[in-house]
């Protein structure tokens, strides 16, 4: 398993392929129509939730499974919760006023949706790169920081099976879904 994280082009099929099934499933569970997604956001259709909760349980429980066999790794990436509340909003307002996220952009996409094409596209092009060029400023005025949960995972911290955690929390999240039904 080594040899695949060495090999930077398989890295990337991998991701690919990975992307090509997200997007699918996406595009399959209608979550990159934009009345799907006004409609989470209005709190009238948990489609949006649906999915993400479910994709949250299916990579729960793989990880539980996989990582203590050592066939993947789990890599934390340096943040802290200031960045995430900095970066929700960003994201949150952006996501308001498109109706897309990066994710369902890229679906919406491929069903050749003009505003995503436009709007999203260009909106990701342009954040990115406005953030790229402002990263080292918000760096080096501790805009942007690191705390003490960034390098933590859950799964390095668990003793023992990770599922006596994961299989409760996926039970309470299957009930949230349910719950969503009613």
């Amino acid at each position: 398993m080594k040899k695949n994280y060495d090999n930077k082009n398989l890295q990337l099929f991998y991701g690919l392929m990975v992307g090509i099934a997200f997007g699918f499933l996406l595009q399959k569970g209608g979550v990159t129509k934009y009345d799907v997604i006004v409609g989470q956001l209005r709190l009238i259709d948990f489609t949006v939730v649906q999915i993400i909760v479910t994709a949250i349980i299916v990579t729960m429980l793989g990880i539980s499974f996989f990582y203590p066999r050592g066939i993947i790794e789990v890599k934390t990436k340096a943040g802290s919760i200031k960045n995430s509340v900095i970066g929700g909003l960003i994201f949150g307002v952006g996501f308001g006023l498109l109706g897309y996220c990066p994710g369902t952009i890229a679906g919406a996409i491929g069903n050749g949706y003009i505003d995503a094409m436009t709007g999203g596209l260009l909106g990701i092009i342009f954040g990115s790169a406005l953030f790229a060029f402002m990263y080292p400023e918000l760096k080096e005025k501790n805009i942007l920081t690191e705390d003490k949960f960034s390098k933590v995972s859950y799964f390095d911290k668990v003793k023992g099976s990770p599922f006596k955690i994961t299989i409760p929390f996926s039970l309470f999240l299957l009930v949230v879904l349910f719950l969503l039904e009613m």
